[in-house]
């Protein structure tokens, strides 16, 4: 079938192309300036200068590490597979579709620490159940309106939805290979763990793989429970929708870098005793408090009630996995 503005194959190519080219120009722009203020965040942390060489306040830095990337020796260890080393940072940054399921199941496939899969799954069910849709404009659209004329109604600012947002806040953490749950990749201790072989521009598209995950844990986070788009106040609603997008995702990510500065790595056994034994029961937890907020009014009943149920789950897991049981008191000496 031809058309007054070209045949539909070419319409469809070009409309393609130019889907891909404004979504490559979009992360890798937010990549660059995420990669040079992560660097900044923590060097103020720790009391050191972050980039400040080159160009304006090292502004610059991520172009001459782009450069370096480029023309760095890549170097294949003699014995690896040729094909495989060079695909695996190509399928890990560039795998997926405009199939939902075939993206869904990417997610799964390619997931580091499937433990916290479940998690991250579960906190999301009490929105759709309580919005009725998978639809992110639906679910965005339910959180639109205010109380008193300013108050939000935000999914986090229900007792459920506070909860769930914490988990699947750590949850991406984990899917994301982030500090403190970054035991696959160990930088400091075995040197970028399964990246070790990798140099030059491959190490960099590993390095974007896992700033685009940041990127879409802390999107999704921001629609299903921060509002998505709309103003904290109503009185703010002048404000372009997508500013306030960008804020609410830029302050996710600069938690994200504020948790790598503060908190050590921990334990394989550590993470994965909080997966099993806390995260997946307050998970759950999340979805009967939501359902108990829906069928007591949504009001001030339903909020109390909620935080009961929330409330009498914590206080059992904290008492049944008590750790200080576990493990004698430290005894610190110092050589005289």
């Amino acid at each position: 079938m031809v058309t007054g503005r070209g045949p539909d194959w070419l319409v469809q190519i070009a409309s393609s192309l130019i889907n891909i080219v404004a979504l490559l120009g979009v992360f890798l722009t937010l990549f660059a300036l995420i990669s040079v203020l992560e660097r900044k965040i923590l060097g103020r942390m720790q009391n050191r200068y972050g980039p400040n060489r080159v160009g304006p306040f090292g502004l610059f830095q991520p172009v001459a590490d782009g450069i370096k990337m480029l023309i760095k020796e890549d170097i294949v260890p003699a014995r690896a597979d040729k094909v495989v080393h060079f695909l695996a940072p190509v399928l890990i940054a560039a795998a997926g579709s405009n199939n939902k399921y075939s993206m869904l199941g990417a997610m799964r496939a390619i997931a580091q620490m499937i433990s916290y899969e479940l998690p991250l799954i579960i906190t999301v069910l009490p929105v759709v159940m309580i919005v009725g849709s998978l639809n992110p404009d639906k679910i965005v659209g339910a959180q639109a309106a205010y109380s008193l004329g300013f108050m939000p109604h935000w999914f986090v600012f229900t007792p459920w939805g506070a909860v769930a947002f914490i988990l699947f806040f750590v949850s991406g953490l984990v899917e994301s290979n982030r500090t403190p749950f970054d035991v696959p990749e160990g930088e400091s201790e075995i040197v970028a763990g399964h990246m070790t072989e990798y140099s030059g521009f491959k190490y960099a598209t590993f390095f974007m793989a896992e700033y685009i995950g940041m990127f879409a844990i802390s999107g999704l986070g921001v629609t299903l429970f921060l509002g998505g788009w709309h103003a904290p106040i109503h009185f703010l609603e002048f404000i372009p929708s997508y500013v306030w997008f960008f804020v609410k995702l830029s302050i996710l990510l600069f938690v994200y870098i504020w948790l790598r500065g503060t908190l050590p790595r921990t334990r394989i056994d550590q993470i994965m005793n909080f997966a099993w034994k806390f995260m997946l029961p307050m998970a759950f937890t999340c979805f009967i408090a939501a359902a108990v907020w829906h069928f007591t009014g949504r009001g001030l009943r339903g909020w109390l009630s909620s935080l009961g149920v929330i409330a009498v789950v914590y206080v059992t897991l904290s008492i049944l996995l008590d750790t200080r049981r576990k493990f004698a008191p430290r005894t610190y000496r110092f050589a005289e």
